[in-house]
C-alpha cells in the first residue's frame, strides 16, 4: 500500500480541479489523504462563506471512496506570504496536527508528500515522508493579496529543489523549474472528457435558461480576479442582440456590479457539476476571457479543455497554453479582435463545420484527466514509485 498526503489549494468541495481529478484516479494501491487548505483565522471577515471551515477540522474526515479520505485543517495565521517567520510557525502547527490526526490513527511511517502549495516547504522538516511530488499549476507569486513576490519565489524555489518529482501545467513554469529540479514533467490540465461531452448532444433547456434568448455566448468557472469581467461587458455592450450567461460563483474581491446593470448578460451563479452539460449544451459559443498577465501567461484552464469536449466553438483571449489549439479555436490579440472572433464562432455554430467539431473532441480525448494520469503514473514508476 502507498500512502499519499495531498496538500491542495482547493477544499474537495464543491468544485472539482485537477487535484481532485488527479488523486480519485490513483490506483487502488494507494491510500489518498487529501487536505483541504486552512483558512486564516481573518479569512472570514473577507468571505462569510469561510467561517464554516474554522471548526471543520474538529470533524471526521470525510470518505469518499475505499481508499481516499478528506480532511480539513486547523486555521492559521494570516500574512504567512509576508513574513517567513509566520509560515514557519502555522506549518509546524499543521505538521503536528497531521502527525497526530493522520499518521497516528492510520499507522503511516513515510508517506509520499504531494503537494500543490509552496509554503508547505517549511513543513517539510517536521514530517518523515519517503518521497515528494510538487504539481506546480499557478504563477503563485502573481497572485493578488497580502504576499512577498519574492517570498513566495524563494518558498517555491526550495520546494522544488527538494522534490523528487516536479510537475508543472505550463510550459512557462515547466522552463523555470526545469533548471532546479531535473526530475521536472510538463503535464497540462485535462477534461473530465465523458462528462463534458454530454453537452455535444442537445439536451433539454435548464429551467434557469428557458427565457434567454439566442445566440447565447456562455462562461463556466468560478469568476476570479483573472477572469476578464471588463472584456465580458465590452462585448455585451456592443453587442446589445446576443446573450451572454456566465455560471459559477463571484470570487471574492470580485466586482460585478457593471454586468449586473446589463440586461444581456445572465449571472447564474453555482450550478451543481452533475447539471452543467445541461447548462452548456445551450451554448452557441464558450468563452475563455483571461485578463492578459503574468498569471494568465502561466495558467493551463480547466474549463477549455471542458469545452473542446463539447465539441463547440471556443473564442478565447491569447494564452501560451492556448495556442497549440490554434486551428481549432478562435484567438483574440485584444478587446476589438476578440469581438471579431466572436462574430466568426458564431457563424460557424449557425453553419456548423464537422471537421472543426470532431477535432475539438478528439484534442479533449487526448487531454483526458485519464490519458494525462496515466501520463502521471508512468513517470512516477520511472521515478521508482511502485504504483500500479
Amino acid at each position: 500500500m502507498i500512502d499519499i498526503i495531498c496538500f491542495s489549494t482547493t477544499p474537495w468541495d464543491p468544485i472539482p480541479t485537477r487535484k481532485q481529478q488527479i488523486m480519485k484516479r490513483m490506483p487502488q494501491n494507494c491510500r489518498i489523504f487529501y487536505l483541504d487548505p486552512p483558512v486564516t483565522l481573518i479569512g472570514p471577515l473577507k468571505d462569510p462563506s469561510l467561517k464554516p471551515y474554522l471548526t471543520r477540522f474538529r470533524k471526521s474526515p470525510k470518505r469518499i471512496k475505499e481508499n481516499l479520505f478528506v480532511f480539513a485543517l486547523p486555521p492559521i495565521i494570516p500574512f504567512y506570504n509576508k513574513k517567513r517567520a509566520i509560515n514557519k510557525f502555522n506549518q509546524k502547527m499543521i505538521a503536528n496536527f497531521v502527525k497526530e490526526v493522520i499518521y497516528q490513527n492510520f499507522d503511516l511511517k513515510s508517506p509520499i508528500i504531494w503537494t500543490y502549495m509552496p509554503n508547505t516547504v517549511d513543513l517539510l522538516e517536521h514530517l518523515s515522508y519517503s518521497f515528494l511530488v510538487y504539481d506546480c499549476i499557478d504563477k503563485h507569486s502573481e497572485f493578488q493579496g497580502f504576499i512577498d513576490k519574492a517570498l513566495v519565489e524563494s518558498m517555491e524555489d526550495e520546494l522544488a529543489q527538494k522534490s523528487n518529482v516536479v510537475f508543472t501545467t505550463t510550459q512557462g513554469l515547466y522552463n523555470k523549474l526545469k533548471q532546479l529540479n531535473a526530475h521536472t514533467y510538463l503535464v497540462p490540465n485535462g477534461a473530465e472528457f465523458e462528462h463534458f461531452n454530454k453537452a455535444s448532444n442537445k439536451l433539454p433547456v435548464p429551467d434557469k435558461m428557458n427565457n434567454i434568448p439566442r445566440p447565447i455566448f456562455g462562461f463556466v468557472g468560478v469568476i476570479h480576479t483573472w477572469i476578464d469581467t471588463q472584456l465580458i461587458e465590452y462585448l455585451a455592450r456592443e453587442k446589445r442582440e446576443w446573450s451572454f450567461v456566465l455560471i459559477g460563483p463571484v470570487g471574492a474581491g470580485v466586482s460585478i456590479d457593471n454586468l449586473k446593470k446589463l440586461s444581456n448578460v445572465y449571472l447564474l451563479g453555482r450550478i451543481d457539476h452533475r447539471d452543467l452539460p445541461q447548462y452548456v449544451s445551450q451554448f452557441d459559443v464558450c468563452l475563455n476571457l483571461f485578463r492578459t498577465n503574468k498569471l494568465s501567461e502561466n495558467v493551463s484552464p480547466l474549463k477549455f479543455y471542458e469545452y473542446l469536449a463539447t465539441g463547440k466553438p471556443i473564442v478565447s483571449t491569447s494564452m501560451p497554453q492556448i495556442e497549440e489549439f490554434s486551428d481549432v479555436v478562435y484567438i483574440g490579440k485584444n478587446y476589438e479582435d476578440v469581438l471579431v472572433k466572436c462574430i466568426q464562432a458564431l457563424q460557424e455554430a449557425q453553419n456548423p463545420n464537422i471537421e472543426r467539431i470532431e477535432k475539438r473532441i478528439e484534442y479533449a480525448k487526448q487531454t483526458s484527466w485519464d490519458s494525462r494520469v496515466a501520463q502521471i503514473i508512468d513517470i512516477l514508476k520511472r521515478e521508482g514509485i511502485d504504483i500500479e
